[in-house]
Order: structure tokens, then sequence, then C-alpha cells
């Protein structure tokens, strides 16, 4: 899989994920990044508003799955080698490769110790009931051990990739959880949740304990809807200095209630700085052209560190935007070096309010199997 926008500009390039590319669009996107309300819904009767979930005990440290390049049947060895090598959790995505809950199942069976975790399912992709029998079938496969995360994902995705309208998405998030919520209690739900019109919907699967919902969440608006009405945020694209302002939002809309702070890590083991540095800014050009990670960059303040590489972008000239991320971006957003530096940076995260940080391997030509042994906790 590859990023066709980017191939031309930098040689070797690596097999880059394909969502990578959802980059190629403006910045400012063919549709604005809407404003986050600033009311949330009120909950509607009968539907409690928070759990009594607390964020799980002991020290977290996870891994992304599947695993790039395996085929999705031969990676029981790696799940069952992250458990004996002391991962904790294992999170899945949901872009254009596998579900988020495929390999999450497959894993719950494969190391049975290990949490699992989706980081996210957009809201928009699946309709009310397919999401609820979705969340509510892996919690039944593994009581306990599943946290579900949801989010808006991007307009790329949902416009681009699944034909829908990527509209008020603060709105459908706030509104999937409280559909959700009322469903897993297996009454009969009915009304309007977002762009959903359900009608006497009843859940037939009742799993034994209901999962936490966590929300992917990036500006303030969507960070305290993940405090209030959630169990804890999934952050990501973000430094272990930006976590300090981002994660007091979320503990603080939480009311004293501690939430959990997931943190999907982008990391590559690996000191040939020439590799990361390159490959790096072609990461960090693909997601930060988003309109809703460029937004989420322009508010923790990096908009005038940006916009250099943000007119460039728009005016079509890849290689002058690639050139304009500045080195120091980089090493702020990609985590390398030698195994033991990375794990010193993954800690400086969780000093910074991150409860749960969960390793995401970037694909810059070393051996995957290596580095997942190599940056297992110490």
């Amino acid at each position: 899989m590859s990023v066709p926008t980017c191939r031309s500009l930098i040689a070797p390039v690596p097999d880059l994920p394909v969502e990578w590319a959802q980059g190629a669009v403006s910045h400012s996107g063919r549709a604005p990044v809407p404003a986050c309300r600033s009311v949330v819904r009120a909950t509607p009767l009968g539907c409690s508003s928070m759990t009594d979930h607390v964020p799980p005990p002991g020290r977290r440290y996870g891994m992304t799955i599947p695993f790039e390049r395996v085929p999705l049947h031969d990676q029981r060895d790696w799940i069952v080698e992250l458990a004996d090598l002391g991962y904790t959790d294992v999170w899945s995505s949901e872009a254009n490769g596998a579900d988020a809950f495929t390999p999450l199942a497959l894993a719950s069976t494969w190391a049975p110790e290990l949490r699992l975790g989706t980081a996210i399912v957009p809201a928009y992709t699946r309709g009310p009931a397919l999401l609820a029998q979705s969340v509510a079938t892996m919690a039944d496969a593994a009581p306990g051990r599943f946290a579900f995360g949801i989010g808006t994902s991007s307009n790329v995705i949902v416009e681009q990739w699944n034909g829908l309208e990527f509209r008020d998405p603060y709105r459908q998030v706030a509104d999937a959880i409280t559909f959700l919520r009322q469903a897993m209690t297996g009454e009969k739900v009915s009304g309007t949740f977002g762009c959903w019109e359900v009608r006497g919907f009843r859940l037939g699967v009742r799993p034994e304990q209901t999962p936490p919902i966590l929300v992917g969440a990036l500006r303030s608006g969507m960070l305290r809807l993940a405090g209030r009405e959630g169990d804890g945020a999934i952050i990501n694209w973000l430094s272990a200095e930006d976590v300090r302002t981002v994660a007091p939002i979320v503990q603080e809309a939480g009311g004293g209630a501690p939430k959990e702070v997931v943190a999907r890590l982008f990391v590559a083991p690996t000191t040939d700085r020439e590799t990361v540095l390159n490959f790096g800014k072609v990461a960090i050009a693909a997601y930060l052209n988003v309109p809703v990670y460029a937004a989420f960059h322009e508010w923790l303040g990096r908009g005038e560190q940006l916009a250099e590489m943000w007119r460039h972008w728009d005016a079509g000239d890849r290689a002058a935007a690639l050139e304009a991320i500045p080195d120091s971006l980089v090493d702020e957003l990609v985590i390398s070096g030698p195994p033991e530096a990375c794990r010193e940076h993954v800690q400086r995260y969780v000093d910074a309010g991150v409860t749960t940080p969960v390793l995401a391997l970037l694909p810059f030509g070393y051996d995957a199997r290596q580095a997942v042994r190599d940056l297992a906790p110490r």
C-alpha cells in the first residue's frame, strides 16, 4: 500500500498505510471543519451519561494491531508474544485496511490476558443497529477486557471513501454515545441520534459487562465530551508537551471521576535519522493537511510553524511542503532512536497525563518483529 501523492518526492518511499493518503486534499478541505458545539445535548430520560468505569489499574503499555505486511491469519504468534513480553493492551483502528473488530476478536482468544480496544471506529460508517451489535458482540466475547473507542474520523474517510455526509461531527459522536448507552440496557430504543433515525430497535446481545466508551478527541469541545459523556479520550499526533494541554480538559470535564487517556504514539525504533526525518515528514504532511488535524494543530499553537507547509500544499507543491516541515516537529511527533530512548520518550507522555500509551510502528524499513521485542516494557 502506498501514498501516490508522496511517492515521487522521496526515493525510495516505504509502503506507508494508505489512510495517510487522506492528506492529499487541501488542508482547507472541500468542506470546513465544523465548529464544536458548546452545549451537549441533554441525556434522554433513563440513559445515564456516566458509568462507573475507572481506568484499569496498573501500568498500561499497548501496541497497535494488526501489524502491517503480515497476513492476519499469521499474526497469532505475534499477538501471543506481545503478552509474553509484558504488553498489556492491543488497540485497532479502522480506515481502509482491516476492520476494527476482527483483529481484536482473534486476539481475544490468542492472548486472553490482553485488554482490547478500538481506536477508533468512525461514528458514521455503520448504522446504529449494526454498531451496537458489533460493540456488544465484542464485549460478550471478551467480558471486562474490551474498550470501545469512537470518533468522527475525517471528511476523507466518511465522504470520499464511504459516500456519506460528514455533517455535524460533534453531535454525531455525542448522539452515538447516547444511543449505545441506551441500546446496551436491552430496552427498546427509538429516536433521532445525529444522522440516524431509529425506530424500535432492541439489542439482542446483552454482554455481562458493558464496555467503557472512549472518544477520539482533538480540540476542547470533543475533549470535554470525552470526559463528561465518555469514559475517557483517545488522542494522537501530538507531542508529549501537548498532552499537558489536552489531558486536563478531559479530567476536568469528568467532574472528579478519573478518566482514561489513551494515546496512539507513532514509533520508529531506528538510529537512521535521515530516514526518520524524510519519511516522518511524509507522514506528518499526510495527516496535518487533513482539515480536522490542521485545525487541531492550529489550536495547539502551531499555526505559524505550519503555515508555509500548508501554503505549499494548497498550491500543489508537495516537495516544497515537505521541505517546510521543521526537523524539530518530526522529533516532537515521531518517537525515534534506540529502543531505550523510545521508551523514555513514551514515559514523557505518561508523565504528562497519558494513562494508556499505545505504540504504532511506522514502517520505516526496520524489522518490525524485532522492534516489538526491543520496545517491550522494562
